[in-house]
């Protein structure tokens, strides 16, 4: 049989007595769909979003849980991209721009305003912390503006002033001095207090200010007589 699967019959083939062992019709079915699959797949990946909507109606039904992947996985990166791209660094804004900046910032949107004036040193550190937290938290949009240029009048002694609001309404605000803690706040402590408020997403597990607090109460127990020397001592 010339088309046995034998070894004779291959030396057979390769001297040219036999001709070429015939391909059989249902392989050759399954090389044509496959090379098509894969002309579709190459089709579809070097199509944007837009021209994916334009050509659904030509992909095959077996197609479209594929594409549909894709799509999401393309929306994905254009969402992030976005994200990105937006926000990421401390903007500064005028009362003119309030409104649309801060109330008007968007669907799920957290925007964090920082209410300063120059000349006050913990105002420019609390600015110097907010332009590292927006590099680490682009997705979180910070703004800052000069107090009286924002809200005309508004007191210096309200400053530093720090409002979160998410979605147009107003979810907490620290305002003054004394609630940063004075010049010795950092910027952890800062990620923290934001991250309370739902601003940012802190890796940070536990207030790093508890951290400083359990330490002077340690000292304090430490330097602190104990109840018996306290009576050896009245003894005395």
């Amino acid at each position: 049989d010339p088309n046995a699967d034998t070894e004779w019959n291959d030396i057979l083939r390769r001297k040219g007595i036999l001709p070429p062992k015939e391909t059989p019709k249902e392989d050759e079915e399954e090389e044509e769909q496959i090379i098509q699959q894969q002309s579709i797949v190459k089709t579809y990946e070097s199509m944007t979003l837009q021209e994916l909507e334009e050509n659904e109606d030509e992909f095959s039904e077996e197609d479209e849980i594929a594409i549909e992947m894709y799509r999401q996985k393309r929306l994905a990166e254009w969402k992030a991209n976005q994200i990105k791209n937006v926000f990421g660094e401390v903007n500064e804004i005028s009362g003119q721009d309030y409104v649309q900046e801060v109330n008007k910032a968007g669907s799920g949107i957290w925007v964090v305003l920082h209410l300063y004036k120059p000349g006050i040193p913990l105002c420019t550190l609390i600015n110097q912390h907010l332009s590292e937290l927006a590099r680490k938290f682009p997705q979180t949009k910070f703004l800052k503006s000069i107090s009286t240029t924002c809200i005309p009048n508004y007191p210096d002694r309200n400053l530093p002033t720090i409002f979160v609001y998410h979605e147009g309404e107003m979810k907490a605000q620290f305002i003054g001095p004394l609630v940063f803690g004075g010049m010795n706040l950092k910027c952890d402590e800062l990620e923290w207090r934001l991250a309370e408020s739902g601003a940012v997403k802190t890796d940070l597990e536990e207030n790093p200010k508890k951290q400083i607090q359990d330490q002077l109460l340690t000292s304090i127990r430490c330097s602190m007589p104990s109840r018996r020397d306290s009576d050896q001592s009245d003894e005395d």
